[in-house]
């Protein structure tokens, strides 16, 4: 678990486009949201692409696990790892957003980087 640090104080609306784009999949839009403020937000800030680019990373690697888990659920194990992704994705978006509104980016362990 590590977080990024080294930005300058971010405003009150650069903190809530982060905390949102990290608990956007647990208000129901877990990949627009983060691509819609990485796209839109390219030139502004710094911390709130980050943030963005963590969140959607992690939306998608989750989606992928979730798939693979699809699959596995054939020999009964998908299942089970279904549920412990379920709440490692609640757990891990909760903490990112925490880190969000103290002013830094959480970077997701186990996180695949198809966003750079």
């Amino acid at each position: 678990m590590e977080t990024i640090s080294g930005y300058a104080k971010p405003s009150g609306s650069e903190k809530i486009w982060s905390l949102l784009s990290h608990l956007s999949g647990l208000i129901g839009v877990p990949f627009l949201l983060p691509l819609v403020v990485y796209l839109s937000m390219r030139g502004d800030s710094r911390y709130v692409i980050d943030n963005a680019r963590e969140a959607l990373n992690f939306h998608l690697s989750i989606l992928l696990y979730c798939l693979i888990c699809l699959l596995l659920s054939v020999i009964l194990i998908g299942l089970p790892l279904m549920i412990l992704i379920g709440l490692a994705y609640l757990v891990l978006s909760i903490i990112a957003a925490v880190k969000a509104a103290d002013g830094g980016c959480y970077r997701y362990p186990l996180t695949l980087r198809f966003v750079r």
